[in-house]
């Protein structure tokens, strides 16, 4: 499935190769599971990306400053699960959970604490990239 080659990527570009802490692997997991639920990896839905599509998402439900911080070049600021959860359509995020064998508090929890590195390191010139997919910008990234 799209999410778990999605998921794998990912998990390299957050680290899930070292083994010191196996959250680098299930954060992949969990992010590649989210963005293929957001549409898949491809940029086929008109041109937006999950990833714009999630950063939208985020800034609609009022962590515009959490989500401008991971794309921008300064310091990423945080974000709770509780706020995750609450930014996420409830559907969705029992998929993801499903999909990873976790509670939809514990996914929540774990996208909160990789998603501000995901997304700033697919974003390093500070932008969300357009007209990409984003298996080809993680493995960009990945190098």
């Amino acid at each position: 499935m799209a999410g778990n080659d999605l998921g794998s990527l990912l998990g390299g570009l957050l680290g899930g190769g070292d083994r010191s802490g196996a959250s680098g692997g299930g954060a992949g997991n969990i992010l590649g599971t989210l963005l293929g639920a957001l549409g898949g990896g491809a940029s086929g839905n008109g041109g937006s990306s999950p990833l714009g599509g999630l950063m939208d998402m985020l800034t609609k439900s009022g962590l515009v400053d959490q989500a401008q911080s991971w794309v921008g070049t300064g310091e990423n600021k945080a974000v709770s699960g509780q706020q995750i959860a609450e930014a996420l359509p409830d559907e969705t995020l029992q998929k993801v959970a499903e999909q990873n064998g976790v509670s939809p508090q514990q996914a929540a929890d774990q996208i909160a604490q990789s998603l501000p590195q995901a997304v700033d390191k697919l974003t390093p010139a500070g932008q969300i990239p357009s007209g990409t997919s984003l298996e080809d910008l993680i493995k960009q990234q990945s190098l």
